[in-house]
């Protein structure tokens, strides 16, 4: 055990040349507790990841005013509903693509100031067309905003607690839908739709304190070579803790492979181990929110047109369901660490059809069916959605991490856009809605078995040595 003098030593020392001084970073972090600088380096980004949530989910509370206010068809709702999933596509490849190159919090800047001009500009939005390509382009920066969040809060914390640590800011997205659902609840019968944009303004403020307040992922300067810039954030954290009257441990030795250092390329995702990882990972972002975001975007819809409930009701169930997601989310959050990611993942996805068969089996025929199966549902499947972040970072080296995290979160809005289209063709195409539960629950099915045999455990190891 060293004292606080050594750490502070240490922290001083010259760091070693080439890789060597990715290695001194890395285990530094490794052996650091939670500090203040790190607490609230969570929570900003986390405040950020809240209207992210939020702004990808409030069309839908929007929803069942603007189809009276435009009359708008089942078509026409599902590309509203789509397009700003694949708006996400682009912005979470292009901004992933960026932030390896100029950093993680550049970009995260960038992202925010995007999806709240846009926000902006939903505001006017005069017809499905004008709807559609407003929500396309806030789509490309929400997009981009949780995966390069991502990889920058999973490079600030050791393996011991990184799944607790990550998944407890995760949790902020979440929040941010279900927040979504409560405001609509209150402010759209009485506002109308706009209100749930003019809410949605609030984030830029928060690119104050991530302007002056955070620094740049000490990971990501070592992967560049920067190291002295590195050191001194490393340093500030030692002492921080120090400070706090933690004693540090000498950092345990890191033997990192050279090619671990320089630039990254996005075809190292299709090479070596990183191949296998690929095709797995990218299958269960897709069919997840296929599901997942099917039922969240048409379920308020739903029980407005389908079941014919006033518009207060439709909405506050489809706010509980999202508040299901929250329990969900928070179980896996405090136990993913001691269970880990492919157990965790496999069952819950082969649990999680049940719920989903059984609606197609009774035929989904009262919105009280429809609430418990589909809460029940959600809170399963929530637990693996939202922690794919965590997972995909893991998976890959620091040189990669958020063009592969953004990659993985593409197909996310890939199957984000899939699942709306998917419900409203089925609605056109057979016009009950059990079908469309018969069909989530065979394709949950199967991800869970093809998880079950391909997933890569990765609880408890160092970035570095799982990911080199």
């Amino acid at each position: 055990m060293s004292t606080p003098a050594s750490a502070a030593s240490h922290a001083a020392t010259p760091l070693h040349p080439a890789f060597d001084g990715q290695a001194d970073i890395s285990a530094r972090i490794e052996r650091l507790p939670m500090t203040r600088k790190v607490f609230w380096t969570r929570n900003i980004i986390g405040a950020a990841t809240f209207f992210d949530g939020y702004t990808v989910i409030a069309i839908a509370y929007a929803m069942p005013v603007l189809v009276k206010e435009w009359g708008l068809s089942p078509q026409e709702i599902g590309m509203i509903l789509s397009l700003g999933y694949i708006g996400q596509l682009v912005g979470a490849i292009f901004f992933g693509w960026l932030a390896e190159r100029i950093g993680r919090l550049h970009v995260l800047l960038l992202t925010i100031l995007l999806f709240v001009s846009m926000d902006i500009a939903c505001l006017t939005a005069w017809s499905a067309t004008s709807m559609i390509v407003f929500r396309f382009l806030q789509g490309i920066g929400t997009g981009g905003e949780v995966p390069v969040a991502s990889a920058y809060i999973n490079e600030y914390v050791g393996a011991r607690t990184r799944g607790r640590f990550f998944l407890l800011y995760e949790v902020m997205f979440l929040l941010g839908l279900v927040g979504a659902g409560v405001i609509g609840y209150f402010l759209v019968p009485v506002y109308g739709w706009r209100a749930m944009f003019i809410v949605g303004l609030v984030p830029s403020v928060l690119m104050i304190p991530l302007r002056w307040f955070l620094s740049e992922s000490p990971r990501w300067l070592a992967s560049r070579g920067r190291y002295a810039e590195a050191d001194r954030i490393v340093s500030d954290l030692e002492r921080s803790a120090t400070a706090a009257g933690h004693v540090l441990e000498e950092p345990r030795p890191l033997a990192l492979r050279p090619a671990q250092a320089g630039k990254g390329d996005w075809r190292e995702l299709f090479r070596g181990i990183y191949l296998k990882r690929t095709l797995m990972i990218w299958p269960l972002w897709f069919a997840t929110h296929v599901v997942n975001n099917g039922m969240a975007t048409w379920l308020p819809t739903l029980y407005r047109q389908v079941f014919n409930l006033p518009l207060s009701t439709s909405l506050a169930y489809g706010f509980t369901t999202s508040g299901a997601g929250v329990v969900g989310a928070l179980t896996c959050a405090m136990f993913i660490d001691r269970v880990g990611r492919k157990r965790w993942y496999t069952y819950a996805l082969l649990l999680a059809a049940v719920p989903l068969g059984l609606l197609g089996w009774l035929g989904a025929t009262s919105a009280t069916q429809v609430l418990v199966f589909a809460a029940i549902t959600y809170a399963i499947t929530q637990s693996v959605t939202f922690s794919l972040y965590l997972y995909s970072a893991e998976l890959y080296p620091t040189r990669i991490r958020a063009i592969a995290t953004g990659f993985g979160s593409a197909w996310l809005r890939l199957g984000s856009s899939a699942g709306p289209l998917v419900v409203g063709a089925v609605l056109s195409g057979f016009g009950a809605i059990q079908w469309v539960f018969v069909i989530f629950s065979a394709l949950i099915l199967v991800t869970g078995g093809f998880v079950g045999a391909f997933a890569v455990e990765t609880k408890g190891r160092v970035l570095e040595e799982l990911s080199p």
